[in-house]
This record gives C-alpha cells, structure tokens and sequence, in this order.
C-alpha cells in the first residue's frame, strides 16, 4: 500500500480545491432559495476565482511540461467538435424519421426505475423527497468542477501537465459521445415525454421514405412479420406520402435526406442542427450522466479526498432526477455510469495521476551503468567521456525554451483556455 501511494502524485495540502467545488456548488444553488444572497455571492466567488488562478498562472513553474501536451489538447478539442457535429447530425436523423404522427403514438417504455421513484416518494419524508427533486447540481456544475480541477495544476493540487489532464478528459468525453451516438442510432427507442417532438420541432408528419419501405408495414400486423422473417427481404406496398422537401444548401444539399428539413426551418443546414438540441427520442445513454462520471472519476484519479465521496453522491442525485423527471429511461443512467468509468479507466496513457518518472530515471540509471561498465572492460575512454557528457546535459534538456517563448505560448494557452470555457459554461448555463 505505501509503494502505491510514492507511485501517485500527492496533491499540495491546504489549497482547499474540493472546499471551492463544493461551495461553488453551493452557492449556486442559493438562487433557488435565497436569489438575493446569490447575486451577491456568486460574482464575488468568481472574482476570487479568477484572481488566484492568473495570479497564480504568473508565477507557474511547469510551462516546459504543458509545451508537449498542447498538441494532444488541441487534437481533443477538434475530435469533441468533430463528435458533437456527427451526434447532433444523429440526433435530429433519429428524431425525424419516422415522423411525428409516430411520436404523438408511441407509448414511452415501461421503466421500473420510474415506478421505483414514485413509490419512495410515497414513503419517504417530504423533506427528503424535496432534496431529491431539488436541483442541486447541473451540467454546468460539473463543467466547472472540471475546469477548476483543471486550472488547479497552478495551485500544485494535481499533476502537470495540466493540459495533458484536460486532454485526457476532452478525449474520452468524445469518445464517450461517439459509442452514445453510435448506440442511440442504431435503435430508435420512443421519447419518456410523449409531447417533446410536437412542441420542439416542425418535422413532417409523416415518415421518411426508408422508414416507409422498411419499417411501416410491418409495424403491427403479425401476419407482415412472419413472412418478412421468411422472404429476409422487404416485400409490402407501401402508403402514398408527399414528396420530400429538399432545400438549396448547395454542396451540403445531401444532408436534406437525412435531416428532413420542413419549409421555413432555417436557410442552411446549421441553423436547422443548432434546434436539435437533446433530441425527441430517448437517446442511449445518457449525455448529461456521462459528463458526471467522467468529472466524477477525474476527480477522484486526480484530486481525491473526502470531496470524491460527494461528488459521487451528486452524481446518484443526478442520476435519479434523470429518470424522475423523465429525461432519460433508467437504463439510460445505469449505461452512462459504467460506460464512463470504463472510457475513463481506458485512457490512462494521455495523462495519469501516477508518478513514472521515478521509474524512467532508474531506468535510465540502469542503462548508463552497464554501458559504463562495458566500457570500462574495453577501456574505452572516447566512450566513457561521451556518456558523461550524456549525463551531464540530460538535466539540460527542458530548458529549451527561452523566457519570452515560454510566456508567449503560456498566454495563448490561456487565453485560448479561457475562450473556450465562457463559451461551454455559456452554452450550458441555466
């Protein structure tokens, strides 16, 4: 147990990151009990963040470590860009396709998660079924928990590089939204709110030409399926509809057919994307869930501490006002949780919180000594000189970046850095 714990980074004591996470958490949840406290609260929380973390990026000592992880962060960030545009794609192909007389008929799935829920609120007290409704911790929560365990590299509470962190978490995040995507596509499963597709989106109301040929006429008619499980091939007429509407997109014109554009929709192709939103399906699995765990065990693999248990408490909250509120099914969140801890337990080679470099540097010690032994039998002084000189410069070699190099590259990092977190605590606000 002690030879583990000299193999893991040890967190700085007395910086308080977990106290910060908890009592942003906190804080923010006092706008729905006490609205007056958090609009004083909340901004000066902010400033005090954003204070101490430049104030102590100024003074950061591991900018030669962050140099080499940059290009994996960058790779993450246009792999999640890239994931999010193939999901939202997805997202709206599930929701149109069969139309939405279909959603106004399909029946949502039993869940006996659901069932389960509603039965505790029956016997549990109305206190407790008032903190379980209540909404204490959000997507936007999460998203900060991970930017400040992130920008917590400066304080010394987790390893550097501090982008290779984030690059690790960007990376098994889209990952993660790809096996969703790729999961949810495959199976179209009914919405837990019937009404969605009817107020959100102006799809037609009928279905797309496949779902017209392949699925309609063996819906419901035995007899149908019988013999399509037969035949192995699709046999039945099927109804007349009105002819697909396709826009004028120019090059992107290609993807009418698979999104389904109604008139009066938007003129391009991105204006009708930026609508999908979370989908009128139910998409499997959880989206907000897998965002949770994945904070959930960075933290835990970074940072640790008694805050890690309450994490994990917030994110069996979150789970089960998924399925109370009818977002998710449960299998949903059940899903999401062990998909995540698996993705996160399977990217450890972008960044981990175990320390390897003692064991290089024995290594390499190793290397060195036979090699000197070995010339010393041959009395090889050339090569005995050549290999002091190898040892000699070693320590040498990350210090290749001057001084106005390393501030150029530390203040693009950051502002870069900062750009994208308004935009995704922005976008995820509220």
């Amino acid at each position: 147990m002690a030879a583990d714990r000299s193999k893991r980074f040890v967190p700085v004591p007395g910086l308080g990151t977990g106290t910060v996470a908890i009592a942003y958490v906190c804080v923010d949840y006092l706008q729905h009990v006490r609205p007056t406290w958090h609009d004083r609260l909340m901004p000066a929380l902010w400033a005090v963040l954003v204070l101490a973390t430049v104030f102590r990026l100024i003074f950061y000592r591991h900018w030669a470590k962050e140099l080499p992880a940059a290009l994996p962060f960058l790779g993450s960030v246009v792999f999640l860009l890239l994931a999010f545009l193939f999901e939202a794609l997805s997202v709206r192909f599930v929701t149109a396709v069969l139309g939405l007389d279909w959603h106004r008929s399909a029946d949502p799935l039993p869940d006996t998660g659901q069932w389960l829920l509603l039965a505790l609120n029956e016997m549990l007290p109305e206190a407790l079924v008032t903190l379980l409704r209540a909404h204490i911790i959000t997507l936007h929560h999460y998203l900060v928990i991970f930017v400040m365990l992130g920008f917590s590299v400066t304080f010394g509470s987790i390893k550097a590089p501090g982008l290779g962190f984030a690059a690790r978490y960007i990376f098994t995040m889209a990952v993660g939204r790809l096996l969703r995507t790729f999961t949810f596509i495959a199976t179209i499963l009914p919405s837990p709110r019937p009404w969605c597709a009817l107020v959100r989106y102006r799809i037609p109301n009928y279905p797309h030409p496949w779902a017209q040929k392949y699925y309609e006429p063996y819906t419901s008619d035995s007899d149908a399926i019988s013999r399509l499980l037969q035949l192995d091939s699709a046999y039945a007429e099927g109804k007349e509809y009105p002819v697909e509407f396709v826009p004028d997109w120019g090059k992107m014109s290609f993807l009418a057919n698979v999104l389904r554009p109604n008139i009066g929709e938007g003129s391009t192709w991105y204006q009708l994307l930026k609508r999908a939103s979370g989908g009128c399906n139910d998409l499997m699995y959880s989206g907000h869930m897998l965002v949770a765990v994945l904070t959930a065990m960075a933290w835990t693999e970074a940072y640790g501490g008694w805050t890690s248990a309450i994490l994990w408490v917030f994110v069996l909250h979150s789970a089960q006002r998924e399925i109370r509120e009818r977002h998710h099914y449960s299998v949903d969140c059940i899903v999401a949780i062990y998909v995540g801890i698996l993705l996160w337990r399977a990217t450890g080679f972008i960044w981990s919180a175990k320390d390897t470099s003692k064991a290089r540097r024995a290594a390499k010690f190793d290397e060195v000594r036979t090699r000197l032994t070995q010339s010393a039998k041959d009395s090889d002084i050339d090569q005995i000189r050549k290999i002091l000189e190898e040892v000699e410069t070693a320590g040498q070699d990350k210090e290749t970046l001057s001084k106005k190099a390393v501030i150029l590259f530390g203040s693009c990092v950051v502002l870069f850095t900062f750009t994208c977190v308004v935009l995704a605590l922005t976008l995820t606000d509220g």
